[in-house]
């Protein structure tokens, strides 16, 4: 009972701790700020890497540690070891305006909408990370032409790898299976990465254009539909912002 007591105290302090450094979190800092010139920042960011480091390493649903390592160089980004399981994770942005792929549709949008979407969407509540690996989940995501890059579709089809369902990203999320198990459930993955917003009040997802279970385009069609996208993109990733800066206040 001593030992197991002792181990309260030790997480309790390791909490506490936690709680600390979270406060140092900026969320609203633009991750291009401290990037070099022409680089990355989901890969030369060095406050992305800590922040990713520092929100994300916490206890897993069923209460083991979710504890991730900075490597000494850019490689590895971050990695997980624990429990006969090692996963290499990188960043990626979630939250994208298709810039190249909609170009007629971007260059009608106002300057303002545009920046103000990208600023927005170069701080933390913009980034995930994903486990790093040839046709990994996050490189498919971007690939395939049923998913194209859109965060929305890509939870949908995670939402549905844990309910036994089919996806345009089944084989993708499969080959990491091991990587989202940790979490247990869809809910667990959720409330880990507080994406919780990106939620209906019935637990499905919060699709930005209509949804035909997979079988429709995947991109805004005209000019109307394009706005309305990138409007209520924003709504929801200001409000992953508003998220983090509860978790992070305590």
């Amino acid at each position: 009972m001593k030992q197991l007591g002792g181990m309260r105290s030790v997480r309790g302090i390791r909490y506490s701790h936690r709680m600390t450094e979270l406060r140092e979190i900026d969320v609203d800092f633009n991750f291009f700020d401290d990037t070099p010139q022409g680089k990355d920042p989901d890969s030369h960011s060095p406050r992305l890497r800590q922040y990713h480091q520092m929100l994300w390493s916490k206890p897993l649903p069923d209460g083991r540690p979710f504890e991730l390592a900075r490597g000494n160089a850019l490689s590895p980004y971050l990695v997980y070891d624990a429990d006969g399981l090692r996963f290499r994770l990188g960043s990626d942005t979630i939250a994208t305006r298709h810039r190249k792929k909609l170009r007629s549709l971007f260059e009608q949008v106002p300057l303002a909408v545009t920046d103000g979407f990208l600023r927005r969407s170069y701080t933390i509540c913009g980034f995930m990370i994903f486990p790093v690996a040839t046709g990994s989940t996050n490189q498919e995501r971007g690939k395939h032409h049923l998913i194209q890059d859109r965060w929305d579709l890509t939870l949908e089809s995670i939402r549905r790898f844990y309910e036994g369902g089919s996806s345009p990203l089944a084989d993708a999320i499969g080959r990491q299976s091991a990587f989202f198990k940790l979490f247990g459930s869809f809910g667990g993955y959720v409330n880990h990465f507080h994406l919780n917003d990106f939620l209906d009040v019935d637990g499905g997802v919060r699709f930005l254009l209509p949804f035909d279970d997979f079988n429709g385009p995947a991109l805004p069609p005209d000019l109307s539909s394009y706005e309305r996208y990138l409007g209520d993109s924003l709504q929801l990733f200001e409000a992953r912002r508003d998220r983090l800066q509860r978790e992070i206040s305590g």
